[in-house]
């Protein structure tokens, strides 16, 4: 049995920033045990990932330390269910490109991949036994509830597929089949959590706890979209595509509400920053590996001279210079932001800053890699790309038969010709020579 202390000290690291938490018991009495609690995070291969997968990533470091088991879910056949967002032909694909990013990004966080367990959905979501459970989920769930249950993840359109109502089911059978005590997914997935909390005993299995994130609004105010361009930043966006992403990106001075650089700072910059600083100081837990192989520039975003507990630091530049902010914790920041303290333009200076120097290590390696850069070609190809224009096929000339063709002579037969034929002699009469 494990003491109360370390139950709590393991449950406070598990659970902080996080924005919800269901079924925090069942952790509780797992730790409480001595046990080490199992988790998953999934990710359906669709669009290409961006900075907003940077909230969840980095959390993940906070279970490592924690002990958790960590199982990272490739959910290839949910990206296929979900509207046709990724076409079957290009999951596969798109499953490999993915896994090259998230184990790029984790490194770059110092999160040691050694640790996480990668599994393929279609490893076992396409086994008999799996398919019979979905069978019976199918024969116990209402239309209502599987399509209320995907209402904020699964794309809802005017015909729904059945293919969306039964991406909730299948979500909650992974639960069973990883074998894990908690799934820890974007606030975005509540209703697909509650939704398991329910089914799944109702076939014999066991309730599990959940964990929820944050999300991230778009640069622009809403959400952050594979599908939209401008809300979004690339894992390998170059520096001048940043730049300009952020440059458009909503700012209004002294306005909080909708400000997506205020929201990016609060669940992904302070994060590791406080991540940064705490390894520093050998604040990993139980995760002694945390650093050990991390690329890239590891420190927080503080200025050297930044006073102690300091997370945040704000230059300000041009011609109205003055000196840096710095800040102990993000709501420091946004009160100096409403009280027009912070100026949009420095605002964005640091956040450009910042992301820069995240995404420059994952950009570098995939530059150096030319497997990555094949499937990343096979993944997303090039809408615009050219196509070669099919080769005409060569005629081949094959002379026709004699007597045939445009040019053969005709020769026409006695009883076509228009002139008489020649009087016979007696001399030629058939018969004529040697008869008796």
């Amino acid at each position: 049995m494990a003491s109360m202390l370390d139950v709590e000290a393991k449950y406070d690291l598990i659970t902080r920033r996080v924005q919800e938490v269901l079924g925090g018991d069942l952790i509780k009495a797992i730790l409480a045990e001595g046990r080490l609690p199992k988790a998953y995070w999934g990710t359906a291969p669709t669009g290409r990932p961006h900075i907003g997968y940077f909230v969840p990533l980095t959390k993940i470091a906070d279970f490592l330390r924690a002990g958790v088991e960590v199982k990272i879910l490739l959910a290839d056949v949910h990206a296929f269910l979900d509207n046709l967002k990724a076409p079957l032909e290009l999951v596969a694909h798109r499953t490999k490109y993915y896994e090259f990013i998230l184990r790029t990004v984790f490194t770059s966080l110092g999160i040691p991949t050694s640790k996480l367990i990668f599994v393929q959905g279609s490893d076992y979501q396409l086994t008999r036994e799996y398919n019979l459970d979905n069978y019976r989920l199918c024969a116990t769930v209402t239309e209502h509830d599987a399509k209320k249950a995907g209402a904020e993840v699964v794309k809802q359109v005017e015909s729904p597929l059945i293919s969306g109502l039964l991406y909730p089911g299948l979500q909650a059978l992974d639960e069973q089949y990883l074998g894990v005590d908690f799934q820890f997914g974007g606030i975005d997935q509540r209703k697909i959590f509650t939704f398991a909390e329910l089914y799944l005993p109702r076939l014999g299995y066991a309730k599990r706890a959940h964990l929820m994130n944050s999300m991230v609004p778009g640069l622009m105010g809403g959400k952050m979209s594979s599908s939209d361009p401008d809300s979004k930043i690339d894992f390998l966006d170059p520096p001048e595509a940043v730049k300009r992403k952020i440059k458009k990106a909503f700012c209004e001075e002294g306005n909080i509400t909708e400000n997506g650089l205020l929201a990016f700072i609060k669940a992904v910059l302070i994060p590791i920053s406080q991540l940064r600083i705490e390894r520093r100081k050998g604040e990993t837990g139980v995760d002694s590996e945390e650093g050990q192989d991390a690329i890239g520039d590891q420190n927080p975003f503080v200025d050297d001279d930044a006073p102690e507990g300091t997370v945040f630091t704000i230059r300000r530049e041009g011609k109205f210079g003055g000196p840096p902010s710095h800040y102990k914790d993000y709501q420091e920041l946004e009160d100096d932001f409403s009280a027009k303290k912070v100026h949009p333009g420095d605002l964005k200076t640091a956040v450009n800053k910042a992301i820069d120097s995240l995404l420059a290590p994952i950009r570098k390696a995939f530059t150096e890699s030319p497997e990555w850069q094949q499937i990343e070609k096979l993944a997303y190809p090039d809408p615009n790309a050219k196509t070669e224009p099919k080769k005409k096929k060569e005629k081949v000339y094959h002379p026709p038969p004699p007597g045939k063709g445009k040019n053969a002579q005709v020769t026409k037969t006695p009883a076509e010709s228009s002139e008489p034929p020649p009087p016979i002699s007696e001399d030629t009469q058939p018969g004529a020579a040697g008869e008796l």
